[in-house]
């Protein structure tokens, strides 16, 4: 039976089974303008904003590792630029960290070649240990990424477009007999599209849903439990008056697993809103820096159900998520992680990239180190010159004088 009401744009659902999309759907929100309020805090974490640079150096360093010498010719990559998304010369870029790549002259017609350094080499045997021990961890964050999609299915291109926030590494699709277990099959799409699919079995939770059963306020019973998100404020942040009336009334909707089903959503209701929130909730949970690029998500609308301005969710929930306008783009934070670290468990990949950030720090170092130094040696050699400058003056004018006395 449905119930439909004018003013408040709601519809209610009788039916026997009781499932969050059969109580009252409705929007409540109201569109205030919020102004983005700047937290020092999450902009200052490196691993978070020095990830899209370790990623291009990261893609570099696979090259070397993947040679059987473990070094090759600038002219190996050096047309790899468009590739490797480096928006300068793939030579000066190498440069740019030599406590990452080393220099040398090659064996023929003095070409420079590049290699790893000798810390390099050692943090690239521990990110493959990393990989092999905790392959089963890296095929669950892969397999619960495809449940939350459509029919529990995904592209290899949107897949491989996550990889790197998901932490596989580069040739992890490539090999899935090592990589992937029985639940996993490879399918095509009625357009040749080739996919990954995984079989579901059982009721899979979230992360919210598991913090909400140890802390004793979940049941995990009934699927019409409403379970608040975890908010964090940030310092100076105030919600106007009408938002944070909304925000009470949305905390206490039910909680809409994005590993159910939910066609039978008004993809305009309150309730939608709540499980397009999850969703991103959980997704985050699953990155290794529990962040992304917020436009490297918009590519999810189409396979995960997302709205078109899912984009817009990041906004009106600032105690959740934090925007971050550093290194000229915007990149989305999950505050939790950051704010309850025993909450989220931490990716095993993450130390590793922290050490490979280390050694970026560790190049800025020495190329300062360098500048000051060739700024010291021509101060010198101008000195000298100016020296000789004036000892030659004064040679001149002592020859001028004699001459004239001669005279």
């Amino acid at each position: 039976m449905l119930f439909f009401h004018s003013k408040t744009a709601a519809f209610s659902l009788q039916l026997p089974l009781k499932r969050p999309y059969l109580y009252t759907q409705k929007q409540n929100y109201v569109d205030v303008y919020m102004k983005w309020k700047k937290d020092r805090f999450f902009d200052s974490i490196e691993h978070i904003h020095r990830s899209i640079e370790l990623k291009r150096i990261i893609s570099l360093k696979n090259c070397f590792t993947e040679d059987p010498n473990g070094c090759i010719p600038i002219s190996a990559v050096s047309k790899r630029g468009l590739e490797f998304d480096i928006p300068i010369k793939v030579a000066r870029f190498l440069r740019q960290y030599p406590s990452i790549f080393e220099e040398f002259t090659g064996p023929e017609h003095n070409l420079p070649w590049f290699r790893l350094t000798p810390e390099a080499i050692e943090i690239d045997r521990e990110e493959k240990r990393v990989y092999e021990e905790c392959r089963v961890d890296l095929r669950e964050r892969l397999k619960r990424f495809i449940l939350m999609s459509k029919g529990k299915v995904l592209p290899l291109k949107i897949i491989q477009g996550m990889q790197w926030y998901l932490g596989l590494p580069a040739g992890f699709l490539q090999n899935p007999e090592v990589n992937l277990d029985g639940s996993f099959r490879v399918v095509e799409m009625e357009d040749g599209l080739k996919c990954l699919a995984v079989e579901g079995k059982g009721i899979v939770f979230s992360v919210i849903q598991r913090n909400s059963l140890k802390k004793g306020v979940y049941s995990g019973l009934s699927m019409e439990e409403a379970i608040p998100f975890p908010l964090f404020p940030s310092k100076g942040l105030r919600l106007k008056t009408k938002i944070e009336n909304w925000l009470n009334e949305f905390q206490k909707l039910p909680y809409v697993s994005p590993y159910e089903d939910y066609s039978n959503l008004d993809p305009n209701s309150d309730l939608a809103e709540k499980r397009v929130v999850g969703f991103l909730h959980e997704l985050l949970c699953l990155f290794v820096e529990h962040s992304a690029e917020r436009k490297r998500l918009l590519c999810l609308k189409k396979y995960f159900g997302l709205p078109q301005k899912v984009h817009k969710a990041f906004e009106r929930h600032p105690l959740m998520f934090y925007l971050s306008m550093k290194n000229k783009t915007c990149t989305a934070i999950l505050k939790e992680a950051y704010c309850d670290k025993l909450s989220i468990g931490r990716h095993p990949l993450l130390r590793v990239r922290k050490k490979y950030i280390s050694l970026i720090k560790e190049s800025e170092v020495i190329l300062k180190s360098r500048r000051i130094n060739n700024r010291s040696v021509n101060q010198i050699t101008v000195g000298k010159d100016l020296d000789s400058d004036f000892e030659s003056d004064s040679v001149n004018e002592e020859g001028r004088i004699e001459m004239a006395e001669c005279s």
